[in-house]
């Protein structure tokens, strides 16, 4: 994948990912299906101009949802657990919570 944001598609900014965030340095990120890690790796090291130590993955199926008698899927994602080297400063994308 070329474009670095065709790999990240957004930060996940819930309540498990700022305690990952603040206790173990770690980001966290939804990104392509298709994505491997390293490709993360040169993504996130790009546009945070970070030092990256590991890259975890995990996918997830889309869930049904319904709405009145018809039923649907939600599509399927990646997520993933980016941890920076130690003495790296944690880049600030959500400033205003």
């Amino acid at each position: 994948m070329s474009d670095l944001f065709q790999v990240i598609r957004r930060p996940l900014i819930t309540e498990k990912g700022i305690g990952v965030k603040e206790a173990e340095g770690t980001l966290v990120f939804e990104v392509s299906s298709g994505a491997t890690k390293t490709e993360v790796k040169q993504a996130v090291e790009a546009l945070f101009k970070v030092k990256v130590q590991a890259v975890r993955t995990a996918n997830f199926a889309g869930k049904e949802r319904r709405r009145g008698r018809f039923t649907g899927y939600r599509p399927d994602w990646k997520k993933a657990y980016v941890r920076l080297r130690s003495g790296e400063k944690m880049p600030e994308y959500i400033s205003n919570l």
